[in-house]
């Protein structure tokens, strides 16, 4: 990994913000021994770390986890035992289980790439979570899965519906019905993943792939980023019809000129002050 770089960084209870290149940030989860679930806790200092993120100059974002865990999901202990705080449907709906399909949304629409470097165990919301990227590595050894109907749940934070356009209903159905833990090298073989690399290389991976986006324009990732994710949801025309807003943005700007220019003049472009 590289030199420490500069930028606003943030620490908390269950996660960390530090910048490992320039405009490439990484946000660890660290509470590896409560499987990094998703707390109340957690979802106010990831939430503070997008903010974060948004306000500064970030062209990429890897998020990745600690030892056995990249996220194992619900804070289950919410809902039952001394813990429990959720008992009834219209508190655990708005209090908790809405703020992290909100949460992961917000993830999906940032204006830059997100990566998520899967660790160890994604499961339930913690695939959700891995879901929501834009690009996903895998540890070798690592594991995805939407197992909630073990335990008489369902996944609530947009995994399902994730799930389905990446893999198809069928597949979908077979995972998320039989509660199967996913191996890595399966999840790669129906295009989940974008690599399965020893556990030791993940982060390098991820690293490799964001300063391969770094190279390219911002604001033509984010458009296209934004068309792509737009195409799923709507029709074939309305999704035209935004790509040509979406370019219609880009033409006279700065970074179209150094691109169409560099073009020209048969050299790299150089979008970093960008």
């Amino acid at each position: 990994m590289s030199e420490h770089f500069e930028g606003p960084t943030f620490e908390g209870a269950a996660l960390k913000v530090e910048w490992i290149e320039r405009g490439i940030a990484l946000i660890t989860l660290t509470r590896p021994q409560q499987m990094n679930t998703l707390t109340l806790e957690f979802l106010d200092e990831f939430e503070r770390a997008l903010d974060l993120l948004e306000s500064t100059r970030t062209r990429a974002l890897i998020v990745t986890g600690q030892e056995r865990a990249f996220c194992c999901g619900a804070h289950l202990r919410y809902f039952a035992g001394p813990e429990a705080r959720f008992t009834s449907p219209q508190p655990a709906r708005d209090d908790y289980l809405a703020k992290i399909a909100v949460l992961f949304d917000r993830l999906e629409e940032m204006r830059f790439p997100t990566i998520a470097a899967i660790n160890g165990f994604a499961l339930g919301g913690g695939c959700e979570l891995a879901l929501s990227c834009d690009f996903r590595v895998i540890a070798a050894h690592a594991r995805m899965g939407l197992p909630e109907t073990k335990i008489g749940a369902v996944a609530a934070a947009g995994g399902v519906q994730k799930l389905i356009r990446h893999v198809g209903r069928s597949r979908a159905l077979d995972w998320i019905l039989r509660a199967t833990h996913i191996d890595a090298q399966t999840v790669e073989r129906y295009g989940l993943v974008s690599a399965v690399v020893p556990g030791e290389a993940l982060i390098a991976t991820a690293l490799d792939i964001a300063l391969e986006l770094r190279k390219l324009g911002p604001q033509a990732l984010s458009q296209s980023k934004r068309s792509i994710y737009l195409s799923e949801d709507t029709d074939l025309r309305s999704a035209r019809r935004f790509g040509i807003e979406a370019i219609s943005i880009l033409v006279g700007g700065d970074e179209w000129k150094e691109g169409m220019n560099a073009f020209v003049e048969k050299r790299p472009p150089t979008f970093d002050s960008m």
